[in-house]
């Protein structure tokens, strides 16, 4: 989320005053003013509740206490169109006050929706917040206000308690979103900076996940000048998906530039770096870091199991083998001694035989003289 919360109520609301507009007007992501120097000339921006973060899933602390979040009139658009601004830092959607967030401590009312990207393409990053160290292609934020207990933007966008931002990761894949195109669409009748438009209302949820019930939440700050830290962050854990064509029409249609600078500027690379945690806890509607060690647990269970059993098993076959290596053996041995038991039994039956011929040729023999 960035400062074009402050610019763009200050240029639809022309009685709203901040003294430091015309600098928010200076900075950038690179060079002189790029990210690096942004403390130097916004405070807060070197503060301790900074973002966008880096979510360490084994880190977060599973808070059951979260409710599902439940947009409230996203669908319900009517025939009012959006307004689409490029305010030389991003592409701006205006979203009517009726909209609203169910699931939070106050009823926070919606103000504006708008995206950041990189420059690279697929699998070059652009998104704000990672999960993990790993970032997605860009990322939609869709910023409120505390309506319940501040009278518009302005007074609760100083307020600890005065923003609320849902944070939509967004990756890429072979199909086309169709609910994107309702931006991505009417992108080049604002390339340059300062340059506005109506585009038709559409349904708003229908960018989100749809899975609402899992989240990551922190309390962070804008994460572009002036960087107040006022916001309660909501990330889904669940990712969107675009096409590679329509990232790429995201990354290259619009110019930081305005129409009559002989410079033109492509508008990349809008995405803050990731900011210490410090002190802050991450909390999530789900137990992400109890499911993560469940999962390694039955996968090292698993692994032990399966050694433990291809021990069994070979040592089965081992057993299995030596046993018909011994058979085969004893059988040869086995038929090689029944021959020579018959040809004993023949030579014994041979000598009985001649024993009794000799005894019969004795008696029938006459005796001998003397």
């Amino acid at each position: 989320m960035d400062s074009v919360v402050v610019l763009f109520i200050l240029l639809l609301r022309p009685g709203l005053r901040w003294t430091a507009a015309a600098e928010d007007m200076s900075w950038t992501y690179t060079g002189l003013v790029g990210q690096s120097q942004w403390s130097e000339h916004f405070p807060e921006c070197g503060g301790s509740s900074q973002s966008p973060v880096d979510v360490v899933t084994t880190q977060t602390k599973y808070d059951p206490g979260l409710p599902p979040l439940t947009p409230l009139g996203y669908s319900q658009h009517g025939n009012r169109p959006f307004t689409l601004y490029n305010n030389g830092h991003t592409a701006v959607i205006e979203l009517p006050d009726w909209m609203s967030l169910d699931g939070l401590p106050w009823l926070f009312s919606a103000v504006q929706m708008h995206l950041h990207w990189g420059s690279g393409g697929p699998s070059y990053g652009g998104s704000e917040h990672t999960i993990n160290g790993q970032s997605a292609e860009a990322e939609l934020h869709v910023v409120h206000y505390n309506s319940e207990l501040y009278p518009n933007m302005s007074a609760a966008m100083t307020q600890r308690d005065g923003l609320a931002v849902l944070g939509i990761l967004i990756v890429t894949g072979e199909e086309t979103n169709p609910a994107f195109n309702n931006i991505i669409n009417y992108l080049s009748r604002v390339r340059h900076a300062n340059q506005k438009v109506f585009i038709p209302a559409f349904d708003v949820q229908s960018l989100l996940p749809k899975d609402l019930d899992r989240y990551y939440r922190y309390n962070g700050s804008l994460t572009t000048p002036p960087c107040f830290q006022s916001v309660i962050w909501t990330l889904f854990h669940e990712r969107v998906q675009i096409s590679k064509a329509q990232l790429l029409k995201m990354e290259t249609i619009l110019y930081s530039s305005k129409a009559d600078e002989a410079d033109r500027m492509l508008l990349q690379d809008n995405y803050r770096a990731t900011q210490p945690l410090n002190h802050r806890a991450v909390f999530t509607s789900f137990a992400a870091g109890e499911v993560t060690a469940i999962v390694i647990g039955v996968m090292c269970g698993c692994v032990g199991l399966a050694v433990i059993v291809r021990f069994i098993v070979k040592t089965i076959r081992s057993t299995s083998s030596w046993d018909v290596l011994t058979n085969n053996r004893a059988a040869p041995m086995q038929r090689m001694k029944e021959p020579e038991k018959a040809k004993e039994k023949q030579q014994e039956m041979a000598l009985n035989c001649t024993s009794q011929a000799e005894r019969r040729e004795e008696r029938s023999s006459p005796p001998s003289e003397p």
